[in-house]
């Protein structure tokens, strides 16, 4: 799917995407991103995030509230309408002053090399048209040393389980979502997208050719989320 068509998907269901998040992860996705907290927060002083893709600012909000009070999140994405949840989420939280929020396209970024200490990735990753590219831009602005962790949604590798969220992604997502939305094609392209993104080797792999040093991987509930780390 090309981008703009992506931004227009994402522009429309950005009033609901948070309530359908949580409803249709059973408000495991809050769990995912606590985990990789932890990794980003491993006691390295770090004070400049950069959160990609980082729709209505779930991820940015947490790293911001589990960081040192120096410590400045940047957020970026195609869709206007994600970051405008965003903003108002982040003015509620009284986080304004140690999180901003952007328009732009991870694959051709505006900042300055070696700026961020780490970034961030939650569940966009599969979304982007040249994830390679987007990758070597990532790598590009971090610091040297500096860390890269994205949460993914995957297809479970035990076959059982495999069928059953197949059969939930394929027929249940779709519908509820489209119920919620208003908006039936958006909930058919995103389970879509998550059967269609490279397995954990073939990922990993990528990220290594990309430039990323000491790739690592985590698997989260049965394998319906994965954690992939990497280093420049």
């Amino acid at each position: 799917m090309k981008t703009d068509r992506i931004k227009s998907l994402f522009d429309s269901i950005a009033p609901d995407y948070d309530r359908l998040n949580h409803i249709l992860s059973l408000g495991i996705d809050r769990s995912w991103r606590r985990r990789a907290l932890k990794w980003i927060n491993d006691g390295t002083p770090f004070k400049q995030v950069l959160d990609v893709a980082c729709g209505t600012g779930d991820f940015s909000i947490e790293i911001a509230r589990h960081s040192g009070q120096t410590t400045h999140v940047t957020g970026l994405d195609l869709s206007e309408g994600m970051l405008a949840v965003m903003k108002r989420k982040v003015a509620d939280a009284g986080l304004a002053d140690r999180i901003s929020a952007e328009t732009g396209n991870s694959e051709s970024m505006r900042f300055a090399d070696n700026s961020f200490d780490r970034a961030t990735i939650a569940f966009g990753i599969r979304n982007f048209e040249n994830r390679e590219k987007a990758l070597g831009e990532i790598l590009r602005v971090l610091k040297p040393g500096g860390r890269l962790v994205i949460l993914e949604l995957s297809v479970p590798s035990n076959a059982v389980l495999r069928w059953i969220y197949c059969l939930y992604f394929t027929r249940i997502l779709p519908f509820i979502g489209g119920a919620v939305s208003g908006d039936k094609a958006a909930y058919r392209y995103l389970p879509a997208s998550v059967l269609k993104f490279p397995g954990k080797d073939e990922w990993m792999a990528t990220m290594g050719a990309c430039g990323f040093r000491d790739v690592r991987h985590k698997a989260f509930t049965f394998g319906i989320c994965r954690m992939y780390m990497g280093e420049k």
